[in-house]
């Protein structure tokens, strides 16, 4: 983890960094709220800090954001070194895709912080060196370890997250679990075919729940 420094690169004092951390959690909040169009005036108000502390901190919303992006890239992180040092590599893949998926489903404005256009090619490249690897590894593990079928890759396990978080997304206010069961179901079709697919932990959504989830008068706040 890297030390907390102000602008001028020198650690911050305690009080600086609590009041540092009570701004970045309500962003996190209003973010996950309202999307990420609220002002750092907004953010200051929601901490209970003063405006000016909250600019002696940020110099804008972008530094929020680029702030709260490395907070949770080093989440992320460590939730991949973890599953990589679970002696079963199936379950470590599992374990990185459950744990990521839930602290997802807990931050609804992670998926925005992460992908913000803002952020620009340098913060996405920084993603990219940090955790590409970790999903290579999980995937090699697994695969060599033949519980896992051919021609899988690390991109794809990125591909299965963005689909899940779209699910998670959309079904969040009617029943928030359900994603586990869409988890389930993609796991066992990238599972060695030996294995066989395991018991779904959630039972279908109902026809009342689905026409909820599907209703165009529903919003789906980022």
């Amino acid at each position: 983890m890297r030390p907390v420094t102000g602008p001028d690169g020198r650690p911050l004092r305690k009080d600086a960094e609590a009041n540092r951390g009570r701004l970045l959690q309500a962003a996190a909040e209003l973010f996950a709220e309202r999307g990420l169009q609220v002002t750092l005036n907004d953010i200051a108000r929601h901490a209970g800090v003063g405006v000016g502390t909250a600019y002696r901190r940020f110099a804008n919303k972008e530094e929020v954001i680029d702030a709260l992006f490395e907070q949770r890239l080093e989440q992320v992180a460590v939730i991949g070194e973890h599953a990589l040092a679970e002696p079963d590599p199936w379950r470590g893949l599992v374990t990185y895709l459950e744990q990521i998926l839930r602290l997802q489903l807990n931050d609804r404005g992670l998926t925005g912080i992460i992908n913000h256009p803002s952020l620009g090619q340098h913060r996405l490249a920084e993603a990219s060196e940090r955790i590409g690897p970790v999903l290579n590894q999980l995937v090699d593990r697994a695969r060599q370890h033949g519980s896992l079928r051919d021609g899988l890759a690390g991109t794809d396990i990125v591909f299965l997250q963005l689909a899940l978080d779209a699910i998670m997304d959309a079904t969040r206010e009617v029943t928030p679990q359900l994603y586990r069961r869409y988890l389930a179901i993609f796991l066992d079709g990238i599972r060695a075919e030996a294995a066989g697919p395991g018991p779904l932990p959630l039972p279908a959504p109902t026809e009342e729940q689905t026409q909820k989830v599907l209703s165009p008068s529903r919003a789906h706040p980022r």
